[in-house]
Formats: structure tokens, sequence, C-alpha cells
């Protein structure tokens, strides 16, 4: 905020020290009170709440009076500090939509890179097999499970501007890389660096719209860039499939698969270095401190020395603590809650900001960053299965690159671009599924779905009209006068409470149904006298059922584990990228030797299996939440 704004009303100059200000010039010169070099400085954790107090520039140090300046140093300005979730609109959703986009690259570069491989296999000098080609899909995927893990700590500590901008650079150089390779090891290795440039903005993203949005305004940015995600997966191999059949023939012009996302990788990261604006809310606080403190240390070598501090003024909450700094322990840095200021006056302080304290070295903090989620994958029964839930989800994802080309020129003879305008399948499925993750968003907001007491709600349910003494009782008249609709809100009350961290799973109940529909669909309309869009259609419902999958273990996740979030969310990130990486591996296998039908009824098969696991949430979650230690913190 501006340093002009204020919280509170300032306190009056003390009457010792309008005194000093009002004296006449002949009277003798009064004793200086106020603090000096030599006095101690008290340390403050300062939040974004917190009201900052008048900085004394009026009352000069005796030794200080006769230096330049005659006027004290201004004030510094704050506003580059400010909360990042009391940005305005246009500024978050600019920052957003740029995330977007570079996420809808990175989502792009995955899929772009299976339609070309028979020309990829052809160009490299060691004439790999079709499967070592595929491996460039895999090496980019382990570059998306373990980056993660060493910059998200990263980006907590620093911010996440400097991690995406170094993250940007890799990414666009090595797409350029892959596109004059001329080996298979060149190729694999260039992949992997692409996957991990391009990972902080698949992964990291969701920790920006946090940083902007609370949880309650969260959902409808995340169904978005969820959907950003599985439309420039869809894309991706369009375009590829497209480039590669019409320049195959055409020397190495197909090369420009690679070589078009440097550009438009190119000037999306600098757009991203040139506008976006660091959104870690800790990170800003820090540099806020400095500021704040800098100036402090400005004022005091002119001569100014301390703040006023008159105590709390009336409606204030307690907000400058002492912390005592003498050894640096945890018990000694802890704030002393509503300890009180009343004596006015002036005294040198120096801000401190908690998350800062926190940190450990960075070494320990990339070895907890590692180990944690794969403690949790393997302690938490919740982790482990959601994590196995969305992994496969995400493979079925990438099994699409290889298996929509291969089985569609199969059974139907097309050409490779031909193919490749059933990836609009995934786009359409992408689009539906974020309007439906908008609208069930809403609905759970619903006032009516809002939380009642039990008697109450159990009372509507089953009209009970009891009534009290009087006649009038609140819930017998409300029972009374309930339609059906206030028996049906009543119900999801009783039964489905809204605000229970298991409300983000209520709807994904339903609709991750139709990712084994859709692949059922998939595997059993596949005949040559069937028409194409009998598949097609299977597609997009299971495109719509692996978003809602995605979208339901990130809020989850955010909402369970709270401060171990992070750590869940980067076990689930990487089995599922890890998982996604394997199955293009298998597809072709999978589907030759099985067929279309018995394949897409053992994949639908072990979809519906899964779809088990969000409904023994809904109905034990309280319960499994309650033998967590992580998990109980709530």
């Amino acid at each position: 905020m501006p340093w002009t704004r204020r919280t509170h009303p300032l306190p009056a100059v003390p009457a010792r020290v309008s005194s000093l200000l009002s004296s006449d010039a002949s009277a003798p010169a009064p004793t200086y009170t106020g603090p000096d070099p030599t006095t101690e400085i008290t340390h403050l954790y300062l939040t974004f709440t917190t009201p900052l107090p008048k900085a004394n520039t009026t009352l000069r140090h005796p030794s200080k009076q006769q230096q330049p300046p005659s006027q004290p140093s201004r004030p510094p300005d704050l506003t580059p500090y400010t909360n990042p979730q009391t940005w305005p609109s246009s500024r978050k959703y600019f920052l957003f939509t740029l995330s977007c986009f570079v996420t809808f690259l990175t989502a792009y570069t995955a899929g772009s890179y299976s339609p070309p491989q028979h020309l990829i296999q052809a160009s490299l000098s060691d004439h790999p097999s079709d499967e070592a080609v595929l491996a460039g899909i895999t090496t980019f995927c382990l570059g998306f499970a373990f980056a993660p893990m060493v910059l998200a700590p990263l980006s907590e500590m620093n911010g996440r501007y400097p991690v995406f901008a170094v993250a940007g650079v890799v990414y666009v150089v090595f797409q350029g890389v892959c596109g004059v390779v001329d080996n298979l090891a060149g190729m694999l290795v260039a992949r992997f660096l692409v996957g991990v440039g391009a990972s902080v903005f698949s992964t990291m993203v969701g920790g920006v719209i946090a940083d902007m949005w609370d949880a309650e305004g969260r959902n409808t940015p995340m169904a978005v860039f969820s959907g950003s995600v599985l439309v420039g997966t869809g894309v991706g191999p369009l375009v590829g499939a497209v480039m590669a059949q019409r320049w195959g023939d055409e020397g190495e012009r197909w090369k420009w698969v690679f070589w078009h996302q440097v550009i438009m990788g190119g000037v999306t990261i600098l757009l991203l270095v040139v506008f976006f604006r660091e959104s870690r809310g800790s990170v800003l606080l820090s540099r806020k401190a400095r500021t704040l403190n800098m100036w402090y240390e400005k004022l005091e070598g002119e001569g100014y020395f301390g703040v006023w501090d008159t105590g709390r003024c009336e409606g204030e909450e307690a907000s400058l603590h002492a912390v005592s700094v003498t050894d640096g322990s945890d018990d000694e840095k802890r704030l002393r809650s509503g300890q009180r200021h009343t004596v006015a006056g002036l005294r040198r302080i120096r801000w401190l900001v908690k998350e800062d304290e926190e940190w450990a070295a960075l070494g320990k903090m990339i070895a907890i960053s590692v180990s944690r989620p794969f403690y949790l994958l393997f302690t938490e029964p919740v982790v482990f299965l959601f994590s196995l839930w969305v992994a496969f989800a995400w493979g079925i994802l990438y099994l699409t690159f290889g298996s929509i080309p291969l089985v569609f020129q199969r059974v139907y003879g097309w050409s490779l671009e031909q193919a490749g305008y059933v990836f609009v399948s995934l786009i359409i499925g992408a689009l539906l599924a974020t309007a439906i993750g908008i609208w069930q968003e809403q609905i759970l907001h619903h006032p009516q779905w809002a939380d009642a007491p039990r008697e109450a709600a159990s009372s509507i349910i089953g009209g009970d009209c009891s009534d009290d003494s009087s006649g009038k009782g609140p819930i017998a008249a409300s029972a009374s006068t309930s339609s059906r609709s206030d028996r049906y809100w009543g119900f999801l009350r009783l039964y489905f409470p809204a605000s229970a961290p298991e409300s983000r799973l209520y709807f994904t109940c339903i609709i991750s149904t139709l990712l084994p529909i859709g692949l059922f669909i998939f595997g059993f309309a596949f005949r040559p006298n069937t028409h194409w869009i009998g598949p097609a259609i299977g597609l997009v419902l299971a495109t719509m059922g692996i978003l809602s999958i995605y979208l339901a273990v990130f809020n989850y996740f955010a909402d369970t584990y709270h401060n171990y979030a992070s750590s869940a969310l980067a076990a689930q990130s990487f089995c599922r990228n890890v998982l996604g990486g394997a199955f293009p591996l298998v597809t072709g296998p999978l589907f030759r030797n099985l067929g279309e039908a018995r394949a897409g009824g053992l994949l639908g098969g072990i979809a519906a299996a899964l779809t088990v696991v969000p409904w023994v949430l809904v109905l034990f979650g309280a319960r499994v939440r309650a033998g967590s230690p992580f998990a109980n913190q709530l």
C-alpha cells in the first residue's frame, strides 16, 4: 500500500516533543532524550496487515543538527509490495492469462513430438527404433517429474519470477536444439531439458494462482488453467501431424515442428520477463521489510532515530509485537502475542518476516522437497490412491499421442494429417470440462447449500412438524412450509456439506465416470463399417473425465494438507508424469497385440475400478483424515 495511506489515526505528538519544536530560539536548548546509536533495536514481525508506525522525521539527534541535509529522506514507495490477493482484477487476470498461455505452450510441446516420429527416426544418424524415438516423450516427462522437486523450493524462497525467467530460457533454447540434433542420445537429452524448463509452467502456475486468489476464489482460475493444459495437449499433435504430413517429403522442412515453437516460446518468454510481476507473498513481504529497514538506517544516518510508538489506537489489533533475537532460538524469536506498548515515545525498530526465519538451508530444503513427497506417497493412503488415479488418467492422455494416429490409420486407412484432426476431440472435451468445472463451483456455493445445523436439516428432510410450546418454533415452521426444493437442499446439507474438503469431489464422483465410458466407446466403436464419429465421441468423454480428475485432486490436496499440500501435489505430479511418459512406449504393442476392442476394454475396466476412489473419500473422508498426522491438522 502507498506510504501515505493510514490504517488508523496518527497519535498526537507527545507534549515533551512538542515543547522541543515550539521552544523559543533564545531559550537554552533542551536536553535530547530520544534514542541514539547505542539504543537497543527492537525487532518486529511484519505482515501485509501490519499498520506501519510513523517514522521520526522531526526530532533530530544533537550531533547531526548542524549537518546537511536539512530535510530527512523521503519515505520509500511501498506500492510494489502489496498483497497479491488485493491486486486489481485487471492485473491478476493479465498475469493469469500470460501464465496460462505459457502452460498451453508446454502442453503443446508434449504432444507435437509424436506425429513426426518416423521423420525423426529417418533423420537421426544412428537410425533408432520406433520405441527409442518415442522415448523422447518419456525423457520429457521425466524432466517434468523431477525438476519441480528442486525448483519449487527455489521459487518459494526467491520468488516465482527468477525461476520462471531462467526456466523459460532453458525451454526455448533446447527446443531449438531438438531441431538441429542428429543422434538419438542428443535428442533424448534435449527433450529432457525441454521438460525441465516446461515443468515450471505446468506445475508452478498453480502456485501463482494460490498467490493471487484465496481458496474460495481459486476454483475458476484452476479450471481454466487445467483446461489450457488439455487444450494444448490436443492442439500440439494436431499441428504436428499437419506439418509432418505436408512437409515430410520436402527435405528437413518438417523440423519446423520444433522451430515454430522456438519462435512462439521466445516471444512468450520475452513478454513474461517484461510484464510478469512477482506474486509470491512472503517474497514481497521480505522486500518490503528490507526497504523499510534501509530507510530507517538512512534516517538514522541523518540523525533521525526511531519511530513513534504510542500503543494501539481504538479498534486496532495488536500489531507491534516485540521479538527478542539474542541467540536466534525459536523460543526467543516467537511473538509475544497481546503485548502492549502504552508509553508514548520513540524507539528503534527493524522488521522481520516470519517465513524467512522458517527457511532452512537450501540443501536441506531440497532434500525435504525430494523426500517428503515419497514419504507421503507411501504412508498416506489418500495421497497414494489419488496419485494412482490421476497418474492413470494422465497416462491415458499421453497414450492418445500414439493411439489416435495408429488406430485411425489402421482401421480407416486415413493419412497422418487426417488422423491428426481427430485431436480436436481433446480440445472439445477440455473446453466442455472447463465450463462444467466453473459451473459446479457456482452450484457448490449456492446459498441454500450453506451449512445448517444437522437437526434442522434432518427435520426438513423428514418432514418433522413438531413444535415448541408456542407453536412457532423455527424448525417446525421451516419444515411445515418446506417445498420439494427445501427437502433437496436439506438432504445435501445433511449428507454432503459444502464446507467439507470432500465437497471438491462431489461432482467428480459423477464426471470421472466419463473416463471409463469414453474408453469403452473408443475401443468398441472401432469397426471399418462404423462411422469415425463414434471413437471421436469416446475421446471427448474421456478427456472430460481426465480434466475433472486432475482438477479435483489438485483442489482436494490443497484443501486437505495445507502446509503439506506442496509435497502431496509433488507426489501426484511425479506419479502422473512418470506414468504419462511410460504409456506412449506401450501404445503400439498394446493395440497391435490386443486389438482396439480388447485394449479399450482393458483400459476402461481399470479406469472404472479407480472411480471408486473419490466415493471412498466422500463417504469416509472425515474418518480417513482423522487418522492422518498430516491431514489431521485441519
